[in-house]
């Protein structure tokens, strides 16, 4: 019972953060004026991208609070659930304004790479192709992981599709390993969830350093200075935690 309250309540707090966003993005929008965004470019993409890699952020996050009793890696798992679904909600707030579907048939990232933007010092570099990488991230993840809940992906490391290699290469948990997070108790859930996270939030690092350098709208363009910060000093809260289980 106390668990089933626990989550209760973070849904709950999860619900209130969303809608406190999308609230503050439509008083600041009334008096904004101006072009949307264009179909197909960075700001559209980044947004589309990044509210479903935070969604999944969230998922993991909720996971993890109910099966572990740790009180640091609660505080952390609550940390991510209540901040990146107020983010995911700011991003679903702007695509509404823009008049503009929250998906596309685009692949995702499709929005980092040379065909769809052409920065002034040159073509930006596909995500999938692991050269090139933001200045300040590590390796890129494993390309396997999945962007979970898309159409058209398989979960088959061995028969990768486009959409799959773009997506694991941002750190996206396949099904199957997101089953084997439910399934797993303990420290060895602790261990797995921060093994995937770290994994997850290098990949939210790339991508926003890729809005950084792609995007125009201000919005967006705070909101990936804010993802950047944090996550890169995230990345190394959840090493220490991941190290002190080995």
């Amino acid at each position: 019972m106390r668990v089933l309250t626990g989550r209760v309540a973070l849904v709950g707090a999860v619900l209130v953060t969303v809608f406190v966003a999308l609230a503050g993005f439509a008083g600041y929008q009334l008096g904004r004026a101006g072009d949307a965004p264009r179909e197909g470019g960075a700001d559209v993409g980044f947004a589309r991208d990044m509210q479903a890699h935070h969604n999944q952020a969230v998922q993991m996050a909720l996971i993890i609070r109910d099966k572990t009793a740790d009180p640091t890696l609660r505080a952390v798992a609550y940390d991510i659930a209540t901040s990146q679904s107020q983010q995911a909600g700011q991003m679903y707030g702007w695509l509404a304004h823009w008049g503009l579907p929250a998906t596309s048939p685009d692949r995702p990232m499709a929005w980092m790479t040379a065909e769809h933007h052409q920065p002034e010092d040159g073509p930006s570099q596909d995500p999938t192709s692991g050269s090139d990488r933001p200045s300040g991230t590590t390796s890129t993840p494993e390309p396997s992981a999945t962007h979970a809940g898309m159409p058209g992906m398989r979960d088959s490391a061995s028969s990768s599709t486009p959409n799959e290699t773009a997506a694991g290469a941002m750190g996206m948990a396949t099904p199957a390993q997101l089953q084997s997070l439910q399934q797993a108790t303990g420290v060895e859930a602790e261990r797995q969830f921060l093994t995937m996270m770290i994994a997850h939030h290098r990949g939210g690092v790339q991508m926003a350093q890729a809005a950084l350098r792609l995007a125009t709208e201000p919005e967006v363009l705070t909101l990936a200075r804010a993802i950047d910060t944090a996550q890169t000093a995230e990345i190394k809260q959840l090493q220490q935690l991941l190290e002190a289980r080995r």
